[in-house]
């Protein structure tokens, strides 16, 4: 791993202490604690490691433009301005990691929006504040969208990693820290 490589994964670790630490928009975890859960479920469902660390690295989208990363965090799409942290994220983290890994963070709200169009009781389990954002985010998509989302090269990738978001906002789950996963991102590392 090249010395920019460590020093963008030293990055990401800030960012999970940091910015990380701050409450995930309406839900009983802070931010980081929401993505190291999606990354454990990921883990303990089989994810390959290009899966886990999209699962893990998945709202860093969120994070605002101090870090580099977008113009917008997570208050806004609270207050009904859609801040695209899928696409910020994705973008952001493309220097470094292969498309097995940022297109999945890309899509994780498309698959939301999928979802809840072609499975029945989807949209009611998720929780009141993935209800308002998915409001905020364009709705369930309509068929055609359905059908482009399907097609896609990673939909089944963002599909999984948009069950393991979900699922990943218990208060009391105990899982591995970020440093855990530092083994994996460094291996996945473009440099």
């Amino acid at each position: 791993m090249s010395d920019a490589g460590a020093a963008f994964i030293d990055e990401l670790g800030r960012l999970f202490a940091e910015e990380g630490a701050r409450d995930y928009f309406g839900e009983a975890v802070t931010q980081a604690e929401h993505m190291l859960q999606a990354a454990a479920l990921a883990r303990a469902a089989g994810g390959s490691p290009a899966l886990v660390a999209a699962a893990l690295l998945h709202d860093v989208g969120h994070f605002p433009l101090r870090h580099g990363i977008g113009t917008l965090d997570g208050s806004q799409l609270m207050a009904g301005t859609d801040n695209r942290h899928s696409d910020t994220g994705a973008t952001w983290l493309s220097r470094w990691f292969p498309p097995e890994v940022t297109e999945p963070v890309r899509l994780h709200v498309a698959a939301k929006r999928y979802l809840c169009a072609t499975e029945p009781g989807y949209l009611a389990e998720l929780s009141e504040a993935s209800v308002y954002t998915l409001s905020v985010q364009g709705g369930p998509m309509n068929p055609a969208q359905c059908a482009e989302f399907a097609a896609g090269p990673y939909a089944r990738q963002a599909a999984a990693l948009r069950r393991w978001d979900d699922a990943a906002k218990d208060p009391a789950a105990k899982v591995p820290g970020f440093e855990h996963y530092r083994p994996i991102l460094a291996g996945l590392l473009r440099t």
